[in-house]
């Protein structure tokens, strides 16, 4: 394979990196995503040239919670990695069938740990959590014998209705999770006296446990995904972050346009540039 001038400097860089981090390996990223969560930069390397990719934003007053969260919680979500990879699939399989991002699986994680048989001190059940009332809304069957809060693909399926509904009422995902947490009208109310749509603002006029309940959810997301989604910021947050992304793949694709490097150069490898000195490349999925 030709390897252009600007391929065989950033072939070098790799090497360096490699013996720097003592033979990194790319399949060891999966276990070390969460350390990279603050002030990194994802830089694609394709066609022989770099370019950084925006990020979803961490809202600032977040980077301390979803470091100690992370930090306390690290057994139990190991754990969770390695038992409940099948109910994440469950999960994901369902929530696309709603349309439903994937990513809120994690309000599971938070929810009850993913333990079918869970029961709150209020007597929700189940992988999430609902009470008898809700459940019943939704569908979902509760006698003497049988409580379908309990089937993880049932209830799942109401859980992507619920979020589903949720989201066509407020517009927003970090809404949808506090009105998961404390019902609708608390978040409604809140809103009202504000004058305000953004969870940053209105979260203290919530209960105390929503409040941490969706910043929970932040942490815990952060945590399996090494990164933000489009359900960890708000509404204005996440249009402002759709056309910066929408303005760099414009003038990216313009750049390949004019590209005239080999197109094989290094084009599945990715940078994760933690800051000025640990630069970690890993194998693109």
């Amino acid at each position: 394979m030709k390897i252009t001038k600007a391929g065989s400097v950033i072939l070098i860089l790799f090497f360096a990196v490699l013996r720097s981090n003592a033979g990194y390996s790319p399949s060891s990223l999966d276990s070390s995503t969460h350390d990279l969560i603050n002030d990194s930069i994802v830089v694609s390397i394709t066609n022989g040239k770099t370019s950084l990719t925006p990020e979803v934003p961490l809202h600032p007053s977040m980077t301390n919670f979803v470091d100690d969260y992370a930090e306390i919680n690290d057994e139990l979500f190991e754990k969770i990695k390695l038992n409940k990879s099948n109910y994440f699939k469950t999960i994901d399989k369902i929530f696309l069938q709603y349309s439903i991002p994937v990513e809120l699986k994690y309000l599971a994680v938070i929810e009850s740990h993913l333990k079918t048989n869970a029961v709150s001190r209020v007597g929700a059940v189940g992988v999430w959590q609902f009470m008898p009332a809700t459940a019943k809304t939704l569908g979902l069957k509760i006698t003497s014998r049988y409580d379908e809060r309990q089937h993880l693909w049932k209830s799942s399926v109401a859980a992507a209705k619920y979020l589903r509904d949720l989201h066509a009422y407020f517009g927003d995902w970090l809404l949808v999770i506090a009105a998961y947490n404390s019902g609708p009208l608390h978040v409604i109310n809140a809103i009202k006296k504000s004058g305000s749509t953004s969870f940053w603002k209105i979260q203290y006029l919530l209960p105390k446990e929503t409040r941490n309940h969706v910043k929970r959810f932040i942490a815990t997301h952060y945590y399996f995904e090494g990164c933000g989604s489009l359900v960890t910021v708000g509404k204005a947050e996440s249009e402002k972050y759709l056309r910066e992304l929408e303005e760099f793949n414009a003038k990216d694709n313009s750049d390949k346009d004019e590209d005239t490097t080999d197109p094989n150069a290094l084009s599945q490898w990715v940078a994760i540039i933690n800051n000025e000195k640990d630069i970690k490349l890993i194998l693109k999925k």
